[in-house]
């Protein structure tokens, strides 16, 4: 199943504001990414029905196993693209932007092939 782009935005965001925070709220997502509390809302309540995210009795979010897979391949590729742009001279922040929008498009099989380069340069 093919999501869209702001789904796996939002789900890279739960993934790396947990990291970061320990616990995510809906308005923890909001001000990360500047959108409006019910923009977030309603984006939440479509990963909950679509068994991507969980919430609790306190608004607590969570990835259940389906949306920690997609968050944690999407963030994958944001920081190898990010990394492998700098590395190639692009300014960290470009660099960042670029590897958000390219990280949705890109195909399994180039990104395994950047990814094997990069392993390969590393050594």
């Amino acid at each position: 199943m093919r999501i869209q782009e702001s789904a796996e935005n939002y789900l890279e965001t739960i993934l790396i504001l947990k990291n970061r925070l320990g616990q995510v709220r809906s308005i923890d997502i909001a001000n990360e990414l500047a959108f409006s509390k019910p923009s977030v809302s309603v984006a939440m309540k479509n990963l909950r029905q679509g068994g991507l995210i969980a919430m609790d009795q306190e608004g607590y979010i969570s990835l259940l196993e389906k949306g920690q897979e997609i968050a944690e391949k999407i963030y994958e590729r944001h920081q190898l693209l990010s990394d492998w742009l700098t590395a190639l001279g692009v300014d960290p922040k470009v660099a960042a932007e670029d590897a958000c929008r390219m990280e949705h498009v890109i195909s399994a099989e180039t990104f395994d092939a950047l990814k094997a380069h990069a392993k390969r340069s590393d050594t």
